[in-house]
């Protein structure tokens, strides 16, 4: 996992050549104005997803994992903890669907606060639980770019 603000991407485009479209893409890329949806940057390789929802209590959000794609998620507007965890200390509460590369998980782990501004790299040997909120529910607009690893 690494967390970092957007301004700081370059620090990281040198871990892999996806990544870094997927970064460059972040920084560049103006999300005021896109439709939720997603979007190609480079075939099926990497992908954005751009959503607008509302955070939600720790007990109604899923841990996950993926298996083939790594996640850069990054805030546009709001504010969300993420919970992180290795993914070897979780059980699936589901069979991996590889259609979808997404397991859901049980387990536990910790948070971190997320704001605007910054992104959240979760690896194949990360689990996750986005979209819970720190303190309330608010909106939140987020990119999450799929990158194939």
């Amino acid at each position: 996992m690494i967390v970092d603000l957007i301004e700081n991407s370059a620090l990281y485009a040198h871990i892999d050549d996806r990544l870094a479209i997927g970064l460059k893409y972040l920084q560049t890329t103006d999300f005021s104005n896109l439709e939720p949806g997603k979007y190609l940057i480079k075939d099926h390789e990497v992908f954005a997803m751009v959503s607008d929802y509302n955070s939600k209590l720790a007990e109604d959000a899923r841990w996950e994992a993926h298996r083939k794609y790594a996640d850069i998620q990054y805030l546009v507007h709001g504010e969300e903890q993420m919970g992180y965890a290795p993914v070897r200390e979780f059980e699936a509460s589901q069979p991996y669907n590889p259609d979808n590369d997404i397991v859901f998980l049980v387990g536990r782990g910790d948070y971190i606060s997320v704001r605007p501004g910054m992104f959240v790299i979760f690896f194949p040997q990360d689990a996750h639980q986005p979209g819970v909120a720190i303190t309330e529910s608010m909106p939140v607009r987020k990119v999450v770019v799929k990158v194939l690893m």
